[in-house]
């Protein structure tokens, strides 16, 4: 069966920077900024994407391409290629499916509260609520968490979560070009011009309350640097952090997008360029909406306690009190929403792939029923995070999937790139095809600091986040038994995928199979060497 390509550059860029640019651009961003130095969160910001976020996307988009030249789109097949010496680097691949579809479980039910929201500013549903203390009911109230005047239960929440789900399988079942390249084209140029919009119209607020509360106000409060808080090492990871999700880099989307490029594609120029698209719509455009708005309404003591309150009371709270003040406040509340759900089904989308292109690539089957399979699977087990919100069930699937798992699989492919299918063959591997010739001091950088800044990070996370989490510190005991069930279905999870890697190779020596690529020959691929 052959494998799908992109059908235009402009495809794949887009694609990439669809899976990138989400909820973490216009929320999760200017909450860390905020929260950790303001300005001077910056320096370490840049300094991670400069060391880490760009060698990690361009590591990411060669191993990718590489990969694909042998007919595997996901970690374990392209792993195996970069180490066929190795038996058990195909099981370090597994996480680069697992992560996805831990973070596909929950990320779509959020991103269904999205759309519903959409729905809720055009009909005025929460127009007649005033303050944060309503909108806060209103928002638990559509989550099941509370009964209140506003719902009387999860049905509201249910329906739209199912619309938004099978809108996400519908698109991977149309595949790479008629389904992911097509919705991308039209949906992320869209939500740009949407919070553009939006950006505008913040910049040009006036203050009900207070004259001094200005917009310049509320970026000089985002963007006025306190160097002190460099002294703090929980800054440096806070950026980290960010830079890691915000590029969607270690989780195992990115290779998996690459694996359909022809040989000569350019990887540098085309992950340059999807990378510098995601920092604008982070950078520019995420930094001059949420807080500015916040301080023009609540002034400089109220936006402190705002950026704490975290991502989504901003994102669900604040802003539609803020938005439904403005003139057509009704269509910008509209836009909001919908330029945030755009945001995230074109990530949520990606997070699909890397699974349905692992049972299509290894196993040979048809991506109606590859994303058959990946759709019930996944659809089953969202039930525990809709159901069990309450519970620190998404908590616990966002750190295992989302956290911990990403910065592993971040460190293990650089040290595989760099080190182990080594330095030389990698830097030639990333310029072929390249429109430009990238500084040579990358080399050094991917070689040594790339892979040392990863270590560092993952041994601080695993002694700040990791240790603490695995004794459930700070749970409540109410939610132990809901946490310690979801870690024996995430264990189950990945060990049914361990498994099926080992199916899939075993099924590669059987004397009947037929190879997919001409390159197979008793179960291994020949490298470019033994091709010749």
């Amino acid at each position: 069966m052959k494998r799908e390509n992109w059908g235009s550059k402009t495809g794949i860029i887009l694609a990439v920077a669809g899976s990138a640019v989400g909820l973490g651009n216009f929320l999760r961003f200017p909450v860390q900024a905020a929260k950790n130095g303001g300005g001077a969160f910056m320096i370490p910001y840049f300094v991670a994407f400069l060391l880490l976020g760009i060698p990690l996307m361009w590591i990411e988009w060669t191993i990718g391409r590489f990969g694909g030249g042998f007919e595997h789109g996901t970690a374990p097949g392209i792993f195996h290629s970069l180490w066929r010496k190795n038996r058990f680097i195909k099981y370090f691949g597994v996480i680069g499916i697992f992560g996805p579809v831990v973070i596909f479980i929950y990320y779509t039910y959020i991103e269904s509260w999205l759309l519903g929201y959409s729905f809720f500013a055009l009909s005025g549903r929460y127009a007649g609520i005033t303050d944060e203390a309503g909108m806060v009911s209103f928002l638990r109230g559509y989550q099941g968490i509370l009964h209140n005047e506003y719902f009387s239960g999860i049905k509201t929440a249910y329906l739209f979560f199912l619309a938004t789900f099978w809108l996400n399988i519908l698109v991977i079942v149309f595949g790479i070009r008629r389904g992911i390249e097509r919705l991308c084209k039209i949906a992320l140029p869209s939500l740009l011009v949407l919070a553009l919009a939006i950006m505008v119209r913040v910049l040009t607020l006036r203050s009900p309350v207070n004259p001094s509360w200005t917009p310049a106000g509320g970026l000089g409060f985002l963007w006025n640097p306190d160097f002190t808080a460099l002294q703090d090492a929980r800054v440096w990871l806070a950026a980290a952090g960010q830079v890691f999700f915000t590029l969607s880099v270690g989780i195992g989307v990115i290779l998996t997008y690459a694996s359909y490029l022809k040989k000569n594609d350019d990887v540098l120029l085309s992950g340059l360029t999807a990378a510098s698209t995601n920092e604008f719509a982070e950078v520019v455009i995420g930094g001059s909406i949420v807080i500015p708005a916040a301080f023009v309404f609540f002034g400089p003591a109220g936006i402190g306690r705002i950026a704490g309150q975290g991502a989504f009371d901003l994102g669900f709270v604040t802003m539609p009190l803020i938005l439904k003040t403005f003139p057509a406040g009704t269509l910008f509340g509209f836009f909001w929403f919908i330029l945030l759900f755009l945001a995230g089904i074109t990530s949520s989308i990606s997070l699909a792939q890397p699974a349905v292109a692992f049972l299509e690539d290894e196993f040979n089957i048809s991506r109606k029923k590859a994303a058959a399979i990946f759709g019930i699977t996944c659809f089953i087990l969202s039930h525990f995070a809709i159901f069990f919100l309450a519970k620190g069930v998404v908590d616990e699937l966002d750190f295992w999937g989302g956290t911990f798992a990403l910065v592993v699989f971040a460190t293990v492919e650089t040290i595989l790139f760099a080190w182990v299918f080594g330095i030389d063959k990698a830097w030639e591997e990333m310029h072929s095809g390249s429109d430009i010739k990238i500084p040579s001091v990358y080399r050094f950088v991917i070689k040594y600091i790339t892979p040392v800044f990863l270590l560092v990070i993952l041994g601080l996370w695993t002694y700040q986040q990791a240790i603490p989490t695995l004794l459930l510190k700070g749970a409540a005991k109410e939610n132990i038994p809901f946490i310690l069930i979801t870690r024996f279905i995430l264990l189950g999870l990945f060990l049914v995928i361990c498994l099926m890697v080992k199916k899939a190779w075993d099924r590669k020596k059987e004397p009947d199979y037929m190879p997919q690529s001409l390159f197979e020959i008793n179960g291994e691929e020949k490298t470019e060497g033994e091709k010749e």
